[in-house]
Protein backbone atom coordinates (compact mmCIF):
# COMPACT_ATOMS: atom_id res chain seq x y z
CA UNK A 1 0.00 0.00 0.00
CA UNK A 2 1.63 3.49 -1.21
CA UNK A 3 4.38 2.28 -2.91
CA UNK A 4 2.63 2.98 -6.62
CA UNK A 5 1.89 6.60 -5.23
CA UNK A 6 5.11 6.69 -3.61
CA UNK A 7 6.81 5.54 -6.85
CA UNK A 8 4.80 8.06 -9.51
CA UNK A 9 5.32 10.96 -6.83
CA UNK A 10 8.96 9.82 -6.75
CA UNK A 11 9.10 9.75 -10.57
CA UNK A 12 7.64 13.08 -11.17
CA UNK A 13 10.11 14.71 -8.68
CA UNK A 14 12.69 13.33 -10.29
CA UNK A 15 10.91 14.21 -13.63
CA UNK A 16 10.55 17.95 -11.98
CA UNK A 17 14.13 17.81 -11.10
CA UNK A 18 15.59 17.07 -14.05
CA UNK A 19 17.12 13.84 -12.83
CA UNK A 20 17.42 11.32 -15.46
CA UNK A 21 14.69 8.68 -14.91
CA UNK A 22 17.31 5.41 -14.78
CA UNK A 23 18.81 6.84 -12.16
CA UNK A 24 14.92 7.65 -10.47
CA UNK A 25 13.68 4.17 -11.15
CA UNK A 26 16.81 2.88 -9.38
CA UNK A 27 15.95 4.96 -6.42
CA UNK A 28 12.82 3.40 -6.07
CA UNK A 29 13.83 -0.50 -6.62
CA UNK A 30 16.82 -0.58 -4.05
CA UNK A 31 14.63 0.79 -1.22
CA UNK A 32 16.67 0.57 2.48
CA UNK A 33 16.04 -2.89 3.84
CA UNK A 34 14.63 -1.08 7.09
CA UNK A 35 11.35 -0.87 4.85
CA UNK A 36 10.74 -4.60 4.84
CA UNK A 37 7.56 -5.79 6.82
CA UNK A 38 8.46 -6.63 10.44
CA UNK A 39 6.20 -9.79 11.30
CA UNK A 40 5.21 -10.13 14.43
CA UNK A 41 4.34 -13.08 16.24
CA UNK A 42 1.84 -13.22 19.15
CA UNK A 43 2.53 -16.58 21.48
CA UNK A 44 0.20 -18.58 20.08
CA UNK A 45 1.43 -18.17 16.29
CA UNK A 46 4.69 -18.69 17.75
CA UNK A 47 3.71 -22.00 19.17
CA UNK A 48 2.62 -23.17 16.05
CA UNK A 49 6.32 -23.55 14.96
CA UNK A 50 7.73 -25.96 17.52
CA UNK A 51 9.15 -28.38 15.46
CA UNK A 52 5.88 -30.72 15.94
CA UNK A 53 5.02 -30.83 12.37
CA UNK A 54 7.18 -32.24 9.26
CA UNK A 55 7.84 -29.84 6.83
CA UNK A 56 6.52 -26.52 8.59
CA UNK A 57 9.38 -23.96 9.71
CA UNK A 58 10.91 -24.43 12.97
CA UNK A 59 11.33 -20.82 14.73
CA UNK A 60 12.42 -19.89 18.46
CA UNK A 61 12.67 -16.74 19.84
CA UNK A 62 15.78 -15.08 21.92
CA UNK A 63 15.24 -11.43 23.13
CA UNK A 64 11.90 -11.05 21.29
CA UNK A 65 13.57 -12.16 18.30
CA UNK A 66 11.97 -14.84 15.92
CA UNK A 67 14.97 -16.81 14.63
CA UNK A 68 14.10 -19.77 11.51
CA UNK A 69 15.87 -22.77 13.56
CA UNK A 70 14.83 -25.24 10.89
CA UNK A 71 18.36 -25.60 9.77
CA UNK A 72 19.39 -26.77 13.27
CA UNK A 73 16.76 -29.51 12.54
CA UNK A 74 18.73 -32.22 14.44
CA UNK A 75 18.90 -29.65 17.47
CA UNK A 76 15.73 -28.43 17.97
CA UNK A 77 13.01 -30.70 15.37
CA UNK A 78 10.72 -33.14 17.41
CA UNK A 79 12.91 -35.38 19.98
CA UNK A 80 15.41 -32.88 19.42
CA UNK A 81 17.80 -32.20 22.56
CA UNK A 82 16.59 -28.56 22.45
CA UNK A 83 13.13 -28.87 21.31
CA UNK A 84 12.33 -27.75 24.49
CA UNK A 85 13.35 -24.08 22.93
CA UNK A 86 11.49 -24.00 20.11
CA UNK A 87 7.94 -22.49 19.85
CA UNK A 88 8.37 -20.05 21.64
CA UNK A 89 10.36 -17.03 23.32
CA UNK A 90 12.92 -19.12 25.71
CA UNK A 91 15.64 -16.13 26.07
CA UNK A 92 15.81 -17.06 30.11
CA UNK A 93 16.33 -21.10 29.11
CA UNK A 94 19.40 -19.84 26.86
CA UNK A 95 20.70 -17.63 29.31
CA UNK A 96 21.06 -20.45 31.98
CA UNK A 97 21.38 -22.94 29.48
CA UNK A 98 18.76 -24.81 31.16
CA UNK A 99 15.64 -26.75 29.84
CA UNK A 100 13.54 -26.23 33.20
CA UNK A 101 10.02 -25.50 31.72
CA UNK A 102 10.32 -22.72 34.09
CA UNK A 103 13.16 -21.31 32.46
CA UNK A 104 11.12 -21.41 29.31
CA UNK A 105 10.31 -17.56 29.12
CA UNK A 106 11.12 -14.01 27.98
CA UNK A 107 10.98 -13.27 31.61
CA UNK A 108 14.86 -12.23 32.32
CA UNK A 109 14.49 -10.90 35.92
CA UNK A 110 16.85 -11.73 38.54
CA UNK A 111 19.56 -13.32 35.96
CA UNK A 112 23.47 -12.79 37.26
CA UNK A 113 25.73 -10.30 35.49
CA UNK A 114 27.26 -14.06 33.66
CA UNK A 115 24.36 -15.08 32.60
CA UNK A 116 23.51 -11.96 31.15
CA UNK A 117 26.68 -11.92 29.22
CA UNK A 118 26.58 -15.62 28.24
CA UNK A 119 22.87 -15.01 27.00
CA UNK A 120 24.29 -11.71 24.32
CA UNK A 121 26.99 -14.08 23.26
CA UNK A 122 24.94 -16.89 22.43
CA UNK A 123 22.00 -14.68 21.13
CA UNK A 124 25.00 -12.71 18.70
CA UNK A 125 27.61 -15.85 17.89
CA UNK A 126 24.98 -18.71 17.69
CA UNK A 127 21.53 -17.08 16.68
CA UNK A 128 22.03 -14.17 15.21
CA UNK A 129 25.24 -15.75 13.07
CA UNK A 130 23.44 -18.73 12.40
CA UNK A 131 19.81 -18.47 12.00
CA UNK A 132 17.96 -15.98 10.00
CA UNK A 133 15.32 -13.65 11.58
CA UNK A 134 12.14 -14.27 10.47
CA UNK A 135 10.15 -11.17 12.65
CA UNK A 136 9.89 -10.29 16.50
CA UNK A 137 7.75 -10.92 19.42
CA UNK A 138 4.59 -8.88 20.45
CA UNK A 139 6.47 -8.38 23.66
CA UNK A 140 8.98 -6.36 21.64
CA UNK A 141 7.38 -4.35 18.96
CA UNK A 142 4.31 -3.19 21.42
CA UNK A 143 3.85 -1.80 24.34
CA UNK A 144 1.97 -3.29 27.27
CA UNK A 145 -0.97 -1.46 26.52
CA UNK A 146 -0.65 -2.82 22.86
CA UNK A 147 0.41 0.64 21.32
CA UNK A 148 3.34 0.39 18.55
CA UNK A 149 6.78 0.56 20.50
CA UNK A 150 8.58 3.53 18.76
CA UNK A 151 11.73 2.99 20.19
CA UNK A 152 11.59 -0.36 18.34
CA UNK A 153 14.52 -1.10 16.05
CA UNK A 154 14.67 -3.90 13.54
CA UNK A 155 17.89 -6.09 14.26
CA UNK A 156 20.68 -5.79 11.91
CA UNK A 157 22.04 -8.99 10.34
CA UNK A 158 24.82 -7.58 8.42
CA UNK A 159 27.25 -10.56 8.68
CA UNK A 160 24.52 -13.14 8.55
CA UNK A 161 25.80 -16.78 6.81
CA UNK A 162 24.88 -19.91 7.13
CA UNK A 163 27.31 -21.62 9.10
CA UNK A 164 28.05 -25.76 8.97
CA UNK A 165 26.47 -26.81 12.15
CA UNK A 166 29.88 -28.67 14.08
Amino acid sequence: PGGMAAGAAGLLLAALLGVPLAAAERELRFRPAAETPVRLFTEPELARYDGQQEGQPIYLAVKGVVFDVTSGKEFYGKGAPYNALVGKDSTRGVAKMSLDPADLTHDITGLTEEELQSLDDIFNNVYKAKYPIVGYTSRRILNEDGSPNLDFKPEDQPHFNIKDEF
